[in-house]
């Protein structure tokens, strides 16, 4: 299983990277995560940009996008929001409207923060916008708060409960992944 990750976060030594490297950590070994690293890049969403060609970053992020079998979002939460960075690429990657390459994948919403909540109302509005775009949002939830003390030297999660809803919420995530990937392969041999 391949999965993509999304950190919310372009600052270096984000947290929520940090919290992605903890989710490839946990995978079994039939599945890995490649995170993306190209939010910076992706211009503001501009439907006439869009008409004339699609942004470069943008083709980048929905061929990763379309090449996984499940999507990791790890979000921090700015002014009790999602990132508008992340916002932005979500929009971009929502297009075409219905045939995204978002439409029908499996994904988790994880996320880390300073705060004793855990970016929690970040988490909430990124799991409202993949669902509107047509994602399969995972119930599992993981909000790491207090991130600054949250990791161990060796950049594990200290809370051995927090480990555990992160390996439930990935164990959950990778069955819907194997649906997924079982019901496409099925519905294209079918229309072979």
């Amino acid at each position: 299983m391949r999965l993509v990750g999304l950190a919310g976060s372009l600052r270096h030594g984000s947290y929520n990277r940090q919290l992605l490297d903890v989710v490839a950590s946990e995978l079994p070994a039939d599945a890995e995560l490649t995170v993306w690293n190209g939010l910076a890049r992706i211009p503001g969403f501009n439907e006439d940009l869009e008409a004339i060609r699609t942004p470069a970053a943008v083709a980048e992020l929905c061929r990763a996008l379309a090449d996984a079998d499940g999507l990791v979002v790890a979000t921090p939460e700015y002014n009790h929001a999602m990132p508008g960075v992340l916002k932005n690429a979500l929009d971009w990657a929502s297009r075409p409207p219905g045939a995204s390459p978002l439409a029908g994948m499996p994904a988790a919403v994880v996320g880390a923060s300073l705060s004793a909540y855990g970016a929690a109302w970040g988490q909430q509005q990124t799991r409202a916008v993949l669902t509107a775009i047509g994602a399969r949002v995972v119930d599992g939830e993981v909000a790491v708060p207090r991130a600054n003390h949250a990791f161990d030297d060796q950049g594990r999660l200290v809370d051995a409960q927090l480990r555990q809803r992160l390996v439930e919420t990935l164990d959950e995530l990778l069955a819907a992944a194997r649906q997924h990937a079982a019901a496409t392969s099925n519905s294209a041999c079918c229309a072979a």
